[in-house]
């Protein structure tokens, strides 16, 4: 669980300081959606182990959402940056694809 939550950490952190600087700073992105999409999916592959059972699962996931949508509220003061619901919903979408996977996965698992 300690390697899982420190490296949990750093790709929150290396994530949310990508996202909160300005765009002419970063190279071209070849589909931002995609990006977002791929990076709440490894952040929630990263957080739901860490979560304990009777609802802790349900609290990580809605802490994710929270923190995507944060970034986006940040990002609308970073010059060249704005809020985009489009990419809030890459995040969700990110977040639900990964959560049904381990859901799935451990219905299979213990059937």
């Amino acid at each position: 669980m300690g390697w899982n939550a420190l490296l949990l950490a750093l790709v929150a952190t290396a994530m949310t300081a990508g996202c909160l600087v300005p765009n002419r700073w970063l190279p071209p992105l070849p589909n931002d959606k995609f990006m977002h999409f791929a990076g709440f999916a490894v952040l929630t592959a990263l957080a739901l182990p860490l979560a304990g059972e009777h609802g802790g699962k349900a609290w990580w996931l809605a802490g994710l959402l929270a923190g995507g949508w944060l970034i986006e509220c940040l990002q609308a003061l970073v010059p060249d940056r704005r809020f985009c619901w489009r990419d809030l919903a890459a995040n969700a979408a990110g977040i639900a694809f990964t959560a049904v996977l381990f859901h799935l996965y451990a219905s299979f698992s213990y059937a």
